[in-house]
């Protein structure tokens, strides 16, 4: 929709600067997201509630996300996210009207969001990853790009953020060339695990500040 397209450009030059300011973030290899029109997920570590707005802003495509329900609750709240490109998903009830707007997103030619341990860390360490961003891979024969956010600063809401995108896993690549349930496990480790290798790389390049 064309309102969508300018609301989502107007919020993204107005985040642009505050998040600059309050975060400082560096994007790496933002490249790594093909500019082809082509469908894609993102796969993504979850730290806090800014981490939509720095993975939208860490490449230059209209990024899609699923967002747990009850951030919807409040219509006001609900019209601006959705207009910036939240869906709802309820989380751990298998919602397979959410599944389906992400793929259909997706075999559209949209970049689609997720946070793959389904839900924030409190600790700042890495979760369990959950099956979703393999399922929908599987039944779209889409890649998945990696993406992790890591915070380098001492402080914890506000520190520098490092928000850094590995290549597109092909279905291939995470072995989900068949339709075989217990492959989506195999595929959400190895998406996890490109994960945590950037996470450990920038961690041990970024000095905390």
């Amino acid at each position: 929709m064309a309102q969508s397209k300018a609301f989502y450009a107007f919020g993204r030059a107005v985040c642009m600067p505050i998040f600059k300011l309050l975060y400082r973030y560096k994007v790496v290899n933002k490249s790594n997201i093909p500019d082809d029109g082509k469908g894609y997920i993102v796969a993504c570590n979850h730290l806090s509630f800014s981490d939509p707005v720095l993975l939208g802003l860490g490449q230059k495509r209209r990024l899609n996300f699923m967002a747990k329900d009850e951030l919807f609750e409040n219509k006001f709240f609900a019209f601006i996210i959705r207009h910036l490109g939240a869906f709802p998903v309820k989380r751990g009830a298998g919602d397979g009207k959410a599944i389906k707007n992400g793929e259909d997103i997706i075999l559209e030619g949209g970049l689609m969001g997720i946070f793959i341990e389904g839900g924030r860390s409190k600790t700042g360490e890495l979760m369990r990853p959950r099956s979703g961003c393999a399922l929908i891979a599987q039944q779209t024969g889409v890649s998945v790009v990696p993406a992790c956010i890591t915070n380098v600063g001492k402080s914890k809401k506000f520190g520098k953020r490092i928000i850094h995108f590995s290549e597109p896993l092909t279905t291939e690549d995470m072995g989900l060339t068949s339709t075989d349930r217990r492959a989506l496990k195999t595929a959400s480790t190895t998406i996890m695990n490109k994960i945590k290798e950037m996470r450990e790389q920038d961690l041990n390049e970024y000095k905390r500040s």
